[in-house]
Protein backbone atom coordinates (compact mmCIF):
# COMPACT_ATOMS: atom_id res chain seq x y z
CA UNK A 1 0.00 0.00 0.00
CA UNK A 2 1.20 3.53 -0.79
CA UNK A 3 2.44 5.82 1.98
CA UNK A 4 0.55 8.75 0.46
CA UNK A 5 -2.45 9.78 2.59
CA UNK A 6 -4.64 10.60 -0.43
CA UNK A 7 -3.97 7.21 -2.03
CA UNK A 8 -4.56 5.42 1.27
CA UNK A 9 -7.88 7.19 1.71
CA UNK A 10 -9.10 6.07 -1.71
CA UNK A 11 -7.77 2.54 -1.26
CA UNK A 12 -9.53 2.15 2.09
CA UNK A 13 -12.83 3.27 0.53
CA UNK A 14 -12.43 0.83 -2.38
CA UNK A 15 -11.50 -1.92 0.06
CA UNK A 16 -14.78 -1.33 1.91
CA UNK A 17 -16.66 -1.46 -1.41
CA UNK A 18 -14.92 -4.68 -2.51
CA UNK A 19 -15.55 -6.35 0.86
CA UNK A 20 -19.28 -5.52 0.79
CA UNK A 21 -19.62 -6.63 -2.83
CA UNK A 22 -17.87 -9.92 -2.04
CA UNK A 23 -20.15 -10.39 0.97
CA UNK A 24 -23.20 -9.90 -1.25
CA UNK A 25 -22.03 -12.68 -3.59
CA UNK A 26 -21.73 -14.93 -0.54
CA UNK A 27 -25.10 -13.94 0.95
CA UNK A 28 -27.03 -14.54 -2.27
CA UNK A 29 -25.97 -18.20 -2.31
CA UNK A 30 -26.47 -18.73 1.43
CA UNK A 31 -29.46 -20.40 3.05
CA UNK A 32 -31.31 -18.58 5.86
CA UNK A 33 -30.60 -21.67 7.98
CA UNK A 34 -26.85 -20.98 7.75
CA UNK A 35 -26.94 -17.18 8.00
CA UNK A 36 -24.92 -15.91 11.00
CA UNK A 37 -24.30 -19.45 12.21
CA UNK A 38 -27.98 -20.45 12.19
CA UNK A 39 -28.84 -18.71 15.48
CA UNK A 40 -31.48 -16.47 13.88
CA UNK A 41 -33.04 -19.43 12.09
CA UNK A 42 -33.56 -21.32 15.37
CA UNK A 43 -35.51 -18.36 16.76
CA UNK A 44 -37.57 -18.12 13.56
CA UNK A 45 -38.45 -21.82 13.74
CA UNK A 46 -39.65 -21.41 17.33
CA UNK A 47 -41.77 -18.38 16.40
CA UNK A 48 -43.20 -20.27 13.43
CA UNK A 49 -44.20 -23.12 15.77
CA UNK A 50 -45.97 -20.65 18.06
CA UNK A 51 -47.74 -19.04 15.10
CA UNK A 52 -48.97 -22.46 13.98
CA UNK A 53 -51.23 -22.66 17.04
CA UNK A 54 -52.71 -19.27 16.14
CA UNK A 55 -52.94 -20.38 12.50
CA UNK A 56 -54.98 -23.46 13.41
CA UNK A 57 -57.39 -21.32 15.43
CA UNK A 58 -57.78 -18.90 12.53
CA UNK A 59 -58.16 -21.87 10.19
CA UNK A 60 -61.43 -22.84 11.88
CA UNK A 61 -62.61 -19.21 11.91
CA UNK A 62 -61.92 -18.64 8.21
CA UNK A 63 -63.46 -22.02 7.37
CA UNK A 64 -66.69 -21.13 9.15
CA UNK A 65 -66.76 -17.70 7.49
CA UNK A 66 -66.27 -19.39 4.12
CA UNK A 67 -69.08 -21.86 4.73
CA UNK A 68 -71.49 -19.11 5.82
CA UNK A 69 -70.70 -16.86 2.85
CA UNK A 70 -70.61 -19.53 0.13
CA UNK A 71 -73.56 -21.67 1.24
CA UNK A 72 -77.09 -20.33 0.89
CA UNK A 73 -78.45 -22.73 3.50
CA UNK A 74 -77.38 -25.61 5.74
CA UNK A 75 -78.98 -28.02 3.29
CA UNK A 76 -76.26 -27.25 0.75
CA UNK A 77 -73.58 -28.30 3.23
CA UNK A 78 -75.21 -31.73 3.50
CA UNK A 79 -74.81 -32.35 -0.24
CA UNK A 80 -71.98 -34.90 -0.68
CA UNK A 81 -70.18 -33.01 -3.44
CA UNK A 82 -70.28 -29.73 -1.52
CA UNK A 83 -69.26 -31.36 1.76
CA UNK A 84 -66.34 -33.09 0.00
CA UNK A 85 -65.22 -29.78 -1.51
CA UNK A 86 -65.28 -28.11 1.92
CA UNK A 87 -63.42 -31.02 3.50
CA UNK A 88 -60.68 -30.96 0.84
CA UNK A 89 -60.27 -27.18 1.25
CA UNK A 90 -60.01 -27.54 5.03
CA UNK A 91 -57.52 -30.43 4.77
CA UNK A 92 -55.33 -28.59 2.24
CA UNK A 93 -55.30 -25.44 4.37
CA UNK A 94 -54.36 -27.48 7.45
CA UNK A 95 -51.60 -29.18 5.47
CA UNK A 96 -50.25 -25.81 4.34
CA UNK A 97 -50.03 -24.61 7.92
CA UNK A 98 -48.47 -27.86 9.16
CA UNK A 99 -45.92 -28.12 6.36
CA UNK A 100 -45.66 -24.44 5.52
CA UNK A 101 -42.02 -24.28 6.57
CA UNK A 102 -41.09 -27.15 4.24
CA UNK A 103 -43.04 -25.56 1.37
CA UNK A 104 -41.30 -22.22 1.80
CA UNK A 105 -37.87 -23.86 1.97
CA UNK A 106 -38.68 -25.73 -1.25
CA UNK A 107 -39.55 -22.43 -2.93
CA UNK A 108 -36.33 -20.94 -1.52
CA UNK A 109 -34.32 -23.77 -3.10
CA UNK A 110 -35.95 -23.00 -6.45
CA UNK A 111 -35.02 -19.33 -6.06
CA UNK A 112 -31.44 -20.27 -5.18
CA UNK A 113 -31.33 -22.53 -8.22
CA UNK A 114 -32.26 -19.57 -10.44
CA UNK A 115 -29.46 -17.49 -8.89
CA UNK A 116 -26.94 -20.32 -9.38
CA UNK A 117 -27.98 -20.75 -13.02
CA UNK A 118 -27.53 -17.03 -13.66
CA UNK A 119 -24.04 -17.11 -12.10
CA UNK A 120 -23.07 -20.19 -14.12
CA UNK A 121 -24.38 -18.76 -17.39
CA UNK A 122 -22.51 -15.48 -16.84
CA UNK A 123 -19.17 -17.25 -16.32
CA UNK A 124 -18.42 -14.86 -13.43
CA UNK A 125 -17.89 -16.79 -10.22
CA UNK A 126 -17.09 -13.92 -7.88
CA UNK A 127 -17.15 -10.14 -7.60
CA UNK A 128 -14.57 -8.22 -9.61
CA UNK A 129 -12.21 -6.28 -7.36
CA UNK A 130 -12.03 -2.54 -8.03
CA UNK A 131 -8.52 -1.09 -7.64
CA UNK A 132 -6.83 2.23 -8.29
CA UNK A 133 -4.89 2.41 -11.58
CA UNK A 134 -1.12 2.67 -11.20
CA UNK A 135 -1.08 5.86 -13.34
CA UNK A 136 -3.45 7.53 -10.90
CA UNK A 137 -1.39 6.48 -7.88
CA UNK A 138 1.82 7.78 -9.46
CA UNK A 139 0.23 11.12 -10.38
CA UNK A 140 -1.02 11.59 -6.80
CA UNK A 141 2.32 10.62 -5.25
CA UNK A 142 4.17 13.08 -7.48
CA UNK A 143 2.08 16.01 -6.23
CA UNK A 144 3.63 18.56 -3.90
CA UNK A 145 2.03 19.75 -0.66
CA UNK A 146 0.04 22.65 -2.15
CA UNK A 147 -1.08 20.56 -5.15
CA UNK A 148 -2.32 17.91 -2.72
CA UNK A 149 -4.73 20.28 -0.93
CA UNK A 150 -7.48 20.16 -3.61
CA UNK A 151 -6.85 16.43 -3.96
CA UNK A 152 -7.65 15.97 -0.28
CA UNK A 153 -11.05 17.61 -0.77
CA UNK A 154 -11.83 15.57 -3.89
CA UNK A 155 -10.76 12.26 -2.37
CA UNK A 156 -12.59 12.93 0.91
CA UNK A 157 -15.85 13.50 -0.98
CA UNK A 158 -15.24 10.54 -3.29
CA UNK A 159 -14.25 8.19 -0.47
CA UNK A 160 -17.27 9.20 1.60
CA UNK A 161 -19.63 8.54 -1.31
CA UNK A 162 -18.06 5.14 -2.03
CA UNK A 163 -18.29 4.14 1.63
CA UNK A 164 -21.92 5.29 1.97
CA UNK A 165 -22.90 3.45 -1.22
CA UNK A 166 -21.19 0.31 0.10
CA UNK A 167 -23.29 0.28 3.26
CA UNK A 168 -26.52 1.14 1.44
CA UNK A 169 -25.88 -1.79 -0.90
CA UNK A 170 -25.18 -4.34 1.83
CA UNK A 171 -28.08 -3.10 3.98
CA UNK A 172 -30.47 -3.73 1.09
CA UNK A 173 -29.27 -7.33 0.77
CA UNK A 174 -29.50 -7.84 4.53
CA UNK A 175 -33.01 -6.39 4.34
CA UNK A 176 -33.95 -9.15 1.88
CA UNK A 177 -32.75 -11.75 4.37
CA UNK A 178 -34.80 -10.18 7.14
CA UNK A 179 -37.89 -10.18 4.91
CA UNK A 180 -37.39 -13.91 4.30
CA UNK A 181 -37.23 -14.46 8.06
CA UNK A 182 -40.40 -12.44 8.67
CA UNK A 183 -42.34 -14.25 5.96
CA UNK A 184 -41.25 -17.61 7.38
CA UNK A 185 -41.98 -16.73 11.00
CA UNK A 186 -45.49 -15.39 10.36
CA UNK A 187 -46.44 -17.75 7.51
CA UNK A 188 -49.12 -19.79 9.41
CA UNK A 189 -51.36 -16.72 9.79
CA UNK A 190 -51.78 -15.82 6.09
CA UNK A 191 -51.77 -19.52 5.12
CA UNK A 192 -54.80 -20.10 7.35
CA UNK A 193 -56.88 -17.88 5.04
CA UNK A 194 -56.92 -20.68 2.44
CA UNK A 195 -59.55 -22.39 4.62
CA UNK A 196 -62.25 -20.02 3.34
CA UNK A 197 -63.00 -19.16 -0.26
CA UNK A 198 -63.69 -15.46 0.48
CA UNK A 199 -60.34 -15.08 2.30
CA UNK A 200 -58.08 -17.22 0.09
CA UNK A 201 -56.82 -14.17 -1.84
CA UNK A 202 -54.82 -13.17 1.25
CA UNK A 203 -52.94 -16.49 1.11
CA UNK A 204 -52.37 -16.17 -2.64
CA UNK A 205 -50.99 -12.65 -2.19
CA UNK A 206 -48.69 -13.95 0.56
CA UNK A 207 -47.19 -16.61 -1.71
CA UNK A 208 -46.76 -14.11 -4.55
CA UNK A 209 -45.02 -11.63 -2.25
CA UNK A 210 -42.76 -14.35 -0.86
CA UNK A 211 -41.80 -15.46 -4.38
CA UNK A 212 -41.10 -11.81 -5.24
CA UNK A 213 -38.65 -11.58 -2.31
CA UNK A 214 -36.93 -14.76 -3.51
CA UNK A 215 -36.60 -13.40 -7.05
CA UNK A 216 -35.09 -10.16 -5.75
CA UNK A 217 -31.91 -12.22 -5.43
CA UNK A 218 -31.93 -12.81 -9.19
CA UNK A 219 -32.11 -9.06 -9.88
CA UNK A 220 -29.34 -8.36 -7.35
CA UNK A 221 -26.99 -11.01 -8.80
CA UNK A 222 -27.66 -9.74 -12.33
CA UNK A 223 -26.82 -6.21 -11.18
CA UNK A 224 -23.56 -7.43 -9.60
CA UNK A 225 -22.64 -9.34 -12.77
CA UNK A 226 -23.21 -6.26 -14.94
CA UNK A 227 -21.14 -4.14 -12.55
CA UNK A 228 -18.37 -6.76 -12.60
CA UNK A 229 -18.22 -6.44 -16.39
CA UNK A 230 -17.98 -2.65 -16.00
CA UNK A 231 -15.29 -3.05 -13.32
CA UNK A 232 -13.28 -5.31 -15.61
CA UNK A 233 -12.91 -2.28 -17.92
CA UNK A 234 -12.20 0.55 -15.44
CA UNK A 235 -12.56 4.25 -16.36
CA UNK A 236 -9.76 5.56 -18.56
CA UNK A 237 -7.25 7.74 -16.73
CA UNK A 238 -6.49 11.00 -18.53
CA UNK A 239 -2.74 11.21 -17.95
CA UNK A 240 -2.53 14.57 -19.73
CA UNK A 241 -4.82 16.30 -17.21
CA UNK A 242 -3.82 17.88 -13.91
CA UNK A 243 -3.79 15.40 -10.99
CA UNK A 244 -6.91 16.85 -9.35
CA UNK A 245 -8.79 16.76 -12.68
CA UNK A 246 -7.54 13.24 -13.32
CA UNK A 247 -8.80 12.03 -9.94
CA UNK A 248 -12.10 13.93 -10.28
CA UNK A 249 -12.87 12.39 -13.68
CA UNK A 250 -11.90 8.90 -12.58
CA UNK A 251 -13.92 9.01 -9.36
CA UNK A 252 -16.88 10.60 -11.12
CA UNK A 253 -17.19 7.78 -13.64
CA UNK A 254 -16.50 5.10 -11.03
CA UNK A 255 -19.09 6.46 -8.60
CA UNK A 256 -21.61 6.79 -11.44
CA UNK A 257 -21.26 3.05 -12.14
CA UNK A 258 -21.58 2.33 -8.42
CA UNK A 259 -24.73 4.45 -8.22
CA UNK A 260 -26.30 2.44 -11.03
CA UNK A 261 -25.55 -0.81 -9.19
CA UNK A 262 -26.82 0.43 -5.81
CA UNK A 263 -29.91 2.00 -7.40
CA UNK A 264 -30.80 -1.25 -9.20
CA UNK A 265 -30.32 -3.27 -6.01
CA UNK A 266 -32.49 -0.80 -4.09
CA UNK A 267 -35.22 -1.11 -6.76
CA UNK A 268 -34.99 -4.92 -7.03
CA UNK A 269 -38.21 -5.30 -5.04
CA UNK A 270 -40.10 -2.88 -7.31
CA UNK A 271 -38.67 -4.46 -10.48
CA UNK A 272 -39.80 -7.96 -9.49
CA UNK A 273 -43.24 -6.79 -8.35
CA UNK A 274 -43.81 -5.00 -11.65
CA UNK A 275 -42.76 -8.15 -13.52
CA UNK A 276 -45.17 -10.25 -11.45
CA UNK A 277 -47.98 -7.71 -11.64
CA UNK A 278 -48.14 -7.15 -7.87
Amino acid sequence: MSDNWVVQNLEHALETWNNKLTEIWSLLTQSPKDFKGGGIWKVIVEINGTMQAIGFALLVLFFVIGVVKTCGSFAEVKKPEHALKLFIRFALAKGLITYGMESMLALFDIGQGIISEIKTASGIGSATITTLPSELIKAIEDCGFFESIPLWAVTLIGSLLVTVLSFIMIMTVYGRFFKLYMYTALAPIPLSTFAGEPTQNVGKAFFKSYCAVLLEGAVIILSCIIFSVFAASPPVVDTNAAPVTMVWKYLGELIFNMLILVGTIKMSDRIIREMMGL
